[in-house]
């Protein structure tokens, strides 16, 4: 039986003052790949921040929420375990930092490098690495947001990696990029499959569901509107429906692609 990474029970969820989820019940497992499908507002992200642990549910009795088996879970060490590459969390460097300072910020749990940070001679080391690996050495010393939206996300996805986790989550990843960094960015999506790694997908755009990703679960104002084997989530009736829209839905070399249905 597959380890579970995040298990919810009956959980209710508010971001401030608005009801994201009641009774929310989900649990994804290590080596299952997933996509989180909806229309905006639909609860992805919500359901995102429960499993990195910047929002909780309410404290109820008969309901709870596990993080790799456990209740009570240290944010440091779940760094360790859960990388994540967001459209969202690139907006937030906003401070001047180079492409080098993006990947060290990994080791601090920061936006960008600042002047309490100890950098070591090793942390230096894997992150530079990094940068080879993925192809952006050339970023090393440039001011992040004088890059262009495919480097940003390059960057942070070396970040991402950067403590060799066994969960990688994608929200939204091909957001803002042109076809050639979309593109490159499923590539690395698929490889880090192949390497071990279990990919958890968060988008509202099918295109994004590489053929390795196994399970779907459609969400829309809050609720579980599907949950099962890709080819039975994503079909004309069932998208039609989730996105209030008619939509035709086609299979190419395991791609599925979407276009009106008029």
């Amino acid at each position: 039986m597959p380890k579970p990474i995040l298990e919810i029970k009956n959980a209710r969820v508010f971001r401030g003052q608005h009801r994201v989820f009641e009774d929310l019940s989900l649990s994804l497992y290590q080596g299952e790949h997933v996509a989180i499908l909806g229309p905006n507002g639909a609860g992805k992200t919500t359901l995102l921040k429960l499993l990195t642990r910047e929002i909780s549910p309410v404290v109820r009795s008969d309901s709870y929420l596990k993080i790799f088996g456990q209740k009570c879970v240290n944010i440091w060490q779940l760094r360790d375990k859960i990388g994540v590459v967001s459209h969202e969390f690139q907006s937030q460097y906003e401070a001047i930092a180079t492409g080098l300072d993006v990947v060290l910020s990994a080791f601090f749990g920061s936006v960008g490098i600042h002047q309490h940070h100890q950098v070591t001679t090793d942390q230096t080391k894997i992150a530079e690495q990094a940068l080879v690996k993925y192809h952006v050495w050339e970023l090393r010393d440039r001011q992040f947001l004088q890059l262009s939206s495919g480097q940003k996300r390059r960057l942070l996805l070396a970040r991402a990696t950067i403590h060799n986790p066994k969960v990688i989550v994608f929200d939204e990843p091909t957001s803002s990029l042109d076809v050639s960094a979309a593109f490159q960015i499923l590539k690395d999506m698929r490889e880090l499959s192949a390497q071990g790694k279990t990919i958890i997908l968060v988008t509202h755009h099918i295109q994004e569901i590489i053929p390795e990703v196994n399970r779907v679960i459609a969400l829309d104002q809050g609720a579980i509107c599907f949950d099962g084997e890709k080819p039975e989530i994503l079909t004309s009736s069932r998208l039609s429906s989730l996105f209030k829209t008619p939509i035709r839905v086609s299979n190419q070399a395991g791609f599925y692609q979407w276009a009106p249905d008029s």
